[in-house]
């Protein structure tokens, strides 16, 4: 999150992704950063125990949220 709202704050656009348990971390540095309800993707956890194949789909299913986060839809 703090890079992210690094980047923003130079004016690139950036996307979130986070999973469950680091939701209210994400929060809490979006309102520090001076960014409160910045958007970003929440995915199941954990990631980090995903095979290749199963990380590429939770990829695909978060790209369309990264999509509207970095165009601006929100």
């Amino acid at each position: 999150m703090h890079d992210a709202i690094s980047l923003e704050k130079r004016g690139i656009p950036a996307a979130v992704i986070c999973t469950e348990p680091f939701v209210s971390s994400a929060e809490a540095m979006a309102m520090l950063g001076g960014i409160p309800g910045y958007p970003y993707v929440m995915l199941p956890h954990p990631l980090g125990s995903l095979d290749q194949d199963a990380l590429r789909e939770k990829a695909i299913q978060a790209a369309p949220e990264v999509l509207q986060i970095l165009l601006g839809g929100e």
